[in-house]
C-alpha cells in the first residue's frame, strides 16, 4: 500500500518496499486467529510499462524485472538465478549460513528456500497451478479470464479451509496513457463469489 502511495512507477514502488523493509523488517501473523504461523511476503508490482517480482526472507530480498511472457507468485520464493536487484549483503549472508559456497551460481530460491526450484513448475502446488493456468491462456489473458483462474478452487488457487483465500484484484494497465487504469476487487472474501 505504502508503495501505491509513494511511488509513480513499478520500480520505485519497489524502491519504497525494500526501503521500509530495511529500516522496520517483517513479521505478524499470516491469520486473523492466534496461531503463530509467518512467512515471508512476495509482491508482483507493475505500471503501465515494467512489472516486477520481488520476494523477501527476513530483511533479504531479490528483485526480477519481468521480460515478458507470465508470471506468478504463491507463497514460495520462485525467483531462482534471474535476479536483477537484490539486498546489498543478500549473497554474503548466504556464503557466512553455509547455504551457498559463492562458486556456483547463485539460486535466490534454492539458497533462501527448502523448495526444490527445479520441480515448482511441475508439482502440483499453488504456484505450479497457477504457472499452468497462465501459460494455458498466454498471449490472451483478458480481465475475465484471469478472474476465472482466480477463482479456481480445484488447483488450490482459490483456497477453501483452514487457510482460505481471502480476496483478489485484477488490473487492467493499458500502455496508452489516455486510456484509464482499471482495476477489479473482491466484493466478498470469496473470490469465487
Amino acid at each position: 500500500r505504502l508503495g501505491l502511495e509513494r511511488a509513480d512507477t513499478a520500480e520505485k514502488a519497489l524502491s519504497v518496499i525494500v526501503d521500509l523493509l530495511e529500516k522496520y523488517g517483517q513479521g505478524g501473523n499470516c491469520m486473523e486467529s492466534h496461531m503463530a504461523f509467518t512467512y515471508h511476503n512476495s509482491f508482483l508490482i507493475a505500471d503501465r510499462k515494467e512489472a516486477w517480482v520481488l520476494e523477501t526472507s527476513g530483511k533479504y530480498w531479490a528483485a526480477e524485472k519481468v521480460e515478458g511472457g507470465v508470471r506468478n507468485i504463491s507463497n514460495q520464493l520462485s525467483i531462482t538465478t534471474k535476479i536483477d536487484r537484490e539486498h546489498p549483503e543478500l549473497k554474503e549472508y548466504a556464503k557466512s549460513n553455509g547455504w551457498w559456497d559463492g562458486e556456483k551460481e547463485f539460486d535466490f530460491a534454492a539458497t533462501y528456500s527448502y523448495v526444490n526450484t527445479a520441480r515448482m513448475t511441475t508439482t502440483r502446488g499453488r504456484y505450479c497451478e497457477g504457472y499452468k493456468l497462465l501459460n494455458k491462456h498466454k498471449g490472451s489473458i483478458t480481465s475475465e479470464i484471469m478472474m476465472e483462474i482466480l477463482r479456481d478452487k480445484e488447483s488450490g488457487i482459490n483456497m477453501e479451509g483452514g487457510f482460505m483465500t481471502t480476496g483478489s484484484m485484477v488490473s487492467v494497465l493499458p500502455q496508452q496513457p489516455n486510456l484509464p487504469c482499471i482495476h477489479f476487487f473482491t466484493g466478498t472474501p470469496d473470490p469465487a463469489r
